[in-house]
């Protein structure tokens, strides 16, 4: 109800006040993309070298962005941003999804930022997927959901613990909604051979509170239980994760904080949030913030008296922006609230400073790029320029970090809004890619010619940074075997020893057996 709701609300107002030439394109305008970002055309010898940008052209698909400023072409439609590497070199060439995005243009509702976002934000999906829920006890007895997902014709309902398919472990957004973008994800996840689960926060999406205690923005600490548990059921897979919208500031906290052993191979962050105390503190305009408020009133209103214990519920439920809540779930607690409104009454002034100064504490703590130098894997960024919820595209992405860390690639597009990136013809790719090499599943009725480009895309980079690490480790291995044969008798020693045993010890330690047993767990 709440989603038709919302719909509702976004249609009247894209009616009466919607100025459709600011968001329906109807004629493309050179450079608009890389203008924006303050890129500009100029001649390669001009550019410095730790500034990369791939674009696609009209016909002749991927290309540089040093191209001359007067060859004519077409305003590019997607950007690859990232510092030059060898990983880089490997994916311009062998992800051809990157360039081949044809964005929706002219007067359809699909050529909006805004209403793509609506879209797949509320409209309700008839999946083809069913789930097989986990309850995780944690160790403070708190527990998170896992859903696998499955398809529905599916009569084996678990798999093996010997399986060595990969897992794609999804992070919805930070407000606990299961959107179309993720029931699709694990549609497409499903065609490509992986085993999609999704990671669901306390009290999200049914998940029962059993503490007082609900997640923090940017903690990382039950999600590093999950990939624990993830670990221990299914040993012989990768591991990779995706993370939808204000989710990814779960998913990059986790990255930073366990570094080299945070045992994901690759990670991909849909439409993220980077500058995330900015972007509480902003706001977003009020329909899109008045529907995010009431929707996270709406879950938390069921835990109401059990919170009251530990919340100002007052405060909390007549709040009307999303810093409002945020700061009331977790940087003011019950018998802390009467202390600013006793020193507002008095008229001594401390309210204010109090208050802000536990908001930007709360943000020390929580910002999800922390930690980002610790990041040990490549992470890819999927964004458009029309995003509606993360805001400004020049103040909101953190291009410098594109630039020179060389674990990180941006894939801007100038048209997708939030999590859509509808396009003209999304046909012809599924079963395509994925680090499996099959699309098994397809003839079940999953993973359709329907996936979304974003989708296809992110499986592609899995795959390509899988062939690529792969590629890399016979090549040490071929290196170590020559040296070996030509070092005598020392040679003989070093080739039989594993090159594994030369890697440095994780300072993260995983050990399963002391967070995790079955004997302290459920499943529903």
């Amino acid at each position: 109800m709440l989603e038709w709701l919302v719909a509702v609300c976004i249609v009247i107002l894209v009616v009466l006040i919607w100025p459709g030439s600011k968001y329906f394109g109807t004629e493309s305008q050179p450079d608009a993309l890389l203008q924006g970002l303050g890129i500009s055309r100029q001649p390669a010898k001009e550019r410095t070298a730790e500034r990369w940008v791939s674009e696609r052209g009209g016909t002749d698909g991927a290309q540089t962005a040093s191209s001359d400023a007067g060859t004519g072409e077409k305003a590019p439609t997607v950007a690859l941003i990232c510092k030059p590497s060898a990983l880089a070199n490997y994916l311009l060439k062998h992800c051809r999804t990157f360039s081949n995005y044809s964005p929706c243009v002219g007067w359809t509702w699909r050529a909006s930022g805004l209403l793509q976002s609506v879209y797949e934000a509320c409209w309700p999906y008839d999946s083809p997927v069913q789930f097989v829920r986990d309850n995780l006890q944690l160790s403070d007895d708190g527990l998170v959901a896992l859903d696998w997902a499955v398809p529905s014709y599916q009569k084996r309902r678990r798999t093996s613990s010997h399986s060595t398919s990969p897992v794609l472990l999804i992070i919805p957004n930070s407000f606990g909604k299961i959107t179309r973008n993720v029931l699709k994800l694990c549609e497409a996840a499903l065609s490509h051979g992986y085993l999609p689960a999704v990671f669901n926060r306390r009290s999200h999406n049914g998940a029962p509170l059993t503490t007082l205690k609900l997640q923090q923005f940017g903690d990382p600490g039950d999600l590093r239980e999950a990939v624990r548990y993830i670990r221990y059921r299914q040993p012989a897979g990768r591991l990779y994760a995706v993370s939808e919208s204000t989710g990814s500031g779960l998913l990059l906290s986790y990255l930073g904080e366990c570094g080299s052993s945070s045992y994901v191979t690759a990670a991909v962050c849909l439409s993220p949030v980077f500058r995330c105390q900015s972007w509480f503190e902003n706001g977003l305009c009020w329909p899109l913030q008045w529907a995010l408020v009431l929707y996270q009133k709406m879950c938390l209103s069921r835990y109401r008296t059990v919170l009251g214990e530990t919340v100002q519920t007052d405060t909390l439920f007549s709040s009307c922006s999303l810093r409002g809540l945020e700061e009331a779930l977790f940087c003011q607690t019950a018998h802390k609230a009467a202390a600013p409104a006793a020193a507002a009454a008095a008229g001594t002034g401390s309210s204010s400073s109090n208050t802000s100064g536990s908001w930007d504490a709360y943000w020390e703590r929580n910002e999800p790029l922390r930690d980002v130098d610790e990041v040990a894997i490549p992470v890819l960024s999927v964004c458009a320029h029309d995003d509606p919820v993360r805001g400004d595209t020049q103040s909101t992405l953190p291009l410098e970090l594109f630039e020179t860390n060389p674990h990180f690639f941006l894939l801007l597009t100038g048209h997708g809004g939030h999590c859509g990136f509808s396009t003209q013809s999304d046909g012809g790719a599924a079963g395509t890619v994925g680090p499996v090499g099959s699309a098994a599943g397809l003839s079940g009725g999953i993973g359709g010619p329907g996936n979304a480009w974003s989708h296809r895309a992110l499986l592609e980079f899995f795959r390509a940074t899988t062939d690529f690490f792969a590629a890399e480790e016979r090549a040490k291995q071929l290196a170590a075997r020559r040296r070996g044969l030509g070092g005598g008798s020392g040679g003989r020693v070093f080739r039989h020893r594993s090159v594994s045993t030369c890697k440095r010890v994780p300072a993260c330690s995983h050990n399963i057996h002391a967070i995790y047993n079955w004997q302290r767990s459920y499943t529903r």
